[in-house]
């Protein structure tokens, strides 16, 4: 999934970095220019930013409780706000658009 950057919200990966120590606190790993994270019920995800846009790539872990999936979304809505600058309800408007735009 891609994301667009809100102005004011630098494509940085050291950002994204920091970001990611404060919502998730451990659980990743940075090789060069990717990020992956494992956290309660994400299997895995990538991250990275490509032409000025963030990329996600998430696998869930089938079989988590309740309690943990309901955490981990929390979380990582909350990393995709702090790093895009936009909130849920903006990115699933932009992503209508979009659609509708093609």
């Amino acid at each position: 999934m891609e994301y667009t950057f809100k102005r004011g919200y630098a494509p940085d990966m050291d950002r994204i970095e920091g970001i990611l120590k404060e919502v998730f606190s451990s659980g990743f790993t940075r090789n060069g220019d990717r990020i992956t994270l494992s956290y309660g019920a994400l299997k895995s995800c990538q991250i990275w930013i490509e032409k000025k846009k963030l990329n996600v790539i998430t696998e869930s872990l089938l079989g988590a409780p309740d309690d943990v999936i309901m955490d981990t979304n929390r979380r990582f809505r909350k990393f995709l706000e702090k790093a895009t600058g936009y909130t849920a309800k903006q990115r699933v408007q932009m992503a209508k658009k979009e659609v509708q735009g093609e």
